[in-house]
């Protein structure tokens, strides 16, 4: 009895607090920011038990090790989220609902852009304290056009699934981030750096210029739809994502001028 007494309110407090529909968003947002924390704790725990070139390394490459590693999990986390909302979920389907596809959204949906919303804050803080170590002024206007974008389709519940096809591109992130692990730890000339090269190529093809197209020729058939959003809101889902697919298309030629180098060099 005693023990259900406190199971109760603490029941409540999820329930009518942290988990209704007006406080998602901030308490995702706080979950987003508390899961960077951990991840990055952990990483230099396990890293300094498990690794025995982290060490050797300096203080800035130790934080960007572990800053990595946060960046990895939001994107298996996120991209996980938003495949499942384009691609499986009903929510954005065409045939399923009544309302207007670009006005659509759920708890789950919200929850998982405000945990987004909460990485790219911790990110950005990071990047701005650290600057330029790790990363110049087109990682400050990437992570500022992604929190801007994403903060507002999760407050407004506008263009939410526009919003998780841009996010589609994160699963580019883990094969980067492991390119500049085995860079760091000496690697660079084995056949798994090389393989992890040809993976970005495709996975960047796929996810950061033809998902691209196909966001920009989804837009197009229902434009009908898209423009009944707020302008602030139409601003955003034409502008955000024509500046990313630029950043795309000239980081997409770096990828291709280094895995030929790599390649060359190889033969």
């Amino acid at each position: 009895m005693e023990k259900k007494s406190y199971q109760n309110p603490a029941e409540l407090l999820v329930k009518e607090y942290l988990l209704a529909d007006s406080f998602i968003p901030y308490t995702s947002i706080i979950c987003g920011i508390c899961a960077c924390k951990m991840v990055y704790d952990l990483t230099q725990l396990f890293s300094s038990f498990y690794f025995k070139s982290y060490p050797s390394l300096s203080k800035i490459q130790r934080t960007e090790w572990s800053n990595r590693s946060i960046s990895t999990f939001h994107a298996i986390f996120i991209t996980a989220m938003s495949l499942y909302f384009v691609f499986w979920s009903n929510l954005y389907s065409d045939n399923q609902y009544a309302a207007l596809v670009t006005f659509r959204s759920s708890a789950l949906s919200t929850f998982s852009l405000g945990a987004s919303v909460g990485y790219f804050l911790a990110d950005l803080g990071m990047i701005i304290w650290f600057y330029p170590s790790l990363g110049g002024m087109e990682y400050v206007l990437h992570h500022l056009l992604s929190l801007i974008a994403v903060a507002y389709s999760m407050l407004t519940g506008e263009g939410q699934l526009y919003t998780f096809m841009v996010l589609i591109s994160e699963t580019t992130t883990p094969g980067i981030n492991l390119r500049w692990y085995l860079d760091t730890v000496g690697m660079k000339r084995t056949r798994a750096y090389l393989i992890n090269g040809v993976v970005i190529f495709v996975a960047w093809l796929v996810a950061r210029i033809l998902l691209f197209m196909y966001l920009f020729y989804h837009v197009y058939l229902h434009y009908d739809q898209v423009k009944e959003i707020h302008s602030y809101g139409l601003l955003l889902i034409f502008v955000v994502p024509s500046v990313l697919s630029v950043m795309n298309v000239i980081w997409f030629a770096k990828i291709i001028r280094g895995l030929r180098k790599t390649l060359a060099k190889r033969h």
